[in-house]
């Protein structure tokens, strides 16, 4: 999933700062998400994916 947030991001034309000051979260979140460590609220990352066109998707097993 990070790396789906960290294509888009880049394809948007987005530093890390820029998506982090557009989401009100930090720098190191925004990395923590692309790199798959560290923790983030659901919330912020609903928030990110929205602001980067994606939509994320819950699915039963």
């Amino acid at each position: 999933m990070g790396e789906a947030f960290a294509a888009r991001r880049i394809q948007l034309g987005l530093t890390q700062q820029v998506l982090a000051d557009l989401a009100g979260v930090s720098r190191y979140s925004i990395q923590a998400l692309e790199h798959g460590t560290g923790s983030i609220k659901l919330a912020s990352v609903i928030e990110i994916a929205d602001i980067l066109g994606l939509r994320i998707q819950v699915t039963a097993t």
